[in-house]
């Protein structure tokens, strides 16, 4: 048996001992196959990687008796139909992002990730022992699924514009690709937000069918060529200061599933998680030297227009909390876990990191 993908998990140590304690157990096990479908496109080796890397471990864990394999983006299901597959049990399992189904409930976007909410390390702080975890379960029940996260991107940056913005009053009337939540944040500054899925990105700005892209960090927009049309990257990502990628099983095949290849499935998604966010870390800065050797403008946002972000932000906060009871009930909890987590940063290792960025060596 295949070991090492439980050796190294760093959440799932506690089932992986289990595991490792039984083999003959998973020998008595029957054999299963399921299916997976990915937002993401197998071009996106970062994102697509963490659900390849769930069923890669799944696999070894289990010495090849459940297989799980992923589809990526359209393969099986459209990129933004994944959820509707998995409840309906179409497919058994799937690979996406909450905040693609804000249409069927707002309260997705914190399973997520908020505008100017938590990083991904606080996020999991959020989720594994600040309640978020059961808060998130309980909304994807209504769904007839069980989540996972499985993945964060890291803070992202705040887009590709094929002009400067100088203020906020250059936002008005701009097309810009972006998902749900943050589009409504651009409405409110006068933008037209477009919800388009990642392959068709591309062919969209050199046409001019947009003026602005926002899709993650340099790493994966260097892939995507953005930087070919559109010369203006702005930062900080205050919209995304992390998204948090899940894995979400059919209720009803969840259920079903023997305690050993349920252990296995949760640890594969811990590992991919661990693993994803590693990735982002040690290749954005690498594409982020590359593309500014290559001509590059990056810029951070005026402060006026993140003070109007946050500003607009606040507001789809509150009109999302008055349309869904559910909304407002995960925001009761996780507001005032945000507010700690910012004071405990600005205390520690933020101010640490402030002070080591003003004074390298």
């Amino acid at each position: 048996m295949k070991r090492r993908g439980f050796v190294r998990s760093t959440i799932g140590g506690a089932a992986a001992a289990g595991m490792l304690a039984a083999p003959a157990l998973v020998q008595a096990q029957p054999v299963l196959r399921w299916r997976m479908p990915s937002s993401f496109p197998k071009t996106l080796d970062t994102v697509w990687g963490s659900a390849e890397m769930i069923a890669e471990r799944v696999k070894e864990l289990t010495d090849g008796k459940f297989e799980i394999r992923a589809a990526s983006a359209g393969e099986l299901v459209p990129p933004l139909q994944v959820l509707d597959a998995v409840q309906s049990g179409t497919t058994e399992c799937g690979h996406t992002a909450g905040f693609y189904y804000l249409g069927k409930e707002p309260a997705l976007v914190f399973d997520t990730g908020v505008p100017f909410g938590l990083t991904p390390r606080q996020h999991n702080a959020w989720m594994y022992h600040g309640g978020g975890m059961a808060l998130m379960r309980e909304i994807y029940a209504k769904f007839n699924v069980v989540q996972f996260p499985a993945g964060n991107t890291g803070a992202q940056m705040g887009g590709w514009f094929t002009k400067p913005i100088q203020s906020v009053a250059d936002l008005k009337g701009l097309r810009i690709r972006t998902p749900g939540f943050l589009g409504q944040v651009y409405s409110k500054l006068g933008a037209i937000p477009q919800q388009i899925a990642g392959g068709e990105v591309y062919t969209s700005l050199e046409k001019g069918v947009l003026d602005a892209v926002e899709w993650v960090g340099p790493y994966d927009d260097e892939k995507l060529g953005f930087n070919k049309v559109a010369s203006h990257y702005y930062a900080p990502g205050v919209l995304e200061l992390g998204a948090s990628l899940c894995f979400i099983a059919n209720k009803e095949a969840w259920a079903k599933l023997p305690a050993v290849y349920r252990a296995a499935l949760e640890s594969a998604c811990n590992d991919a998680a661990t693993d994803m966010l590693a990735k982002y870390d040690a290749r954005n800065i690498l594409a982020l030297k590359r593309l500014v050797g290559a001509g590059v403008k990056v810029t951070n946002w005026p402060v006026p227009v993140m003070k109007a972000m946050q500003q607009a932000t606040d507001e789809v906060i509150k009109e999302n909390a008055a349309k869904s009871a559910d909304f407002a009930r995960v925001l009761a909890a996780w507001k005032p876990f945000r507010d700690d987590q910012v004071l405990w940063s600005s205390i520690n290792d933020g101010a640490a990191e402030r002070f080591l960025h003003q004074n390298r060596s």
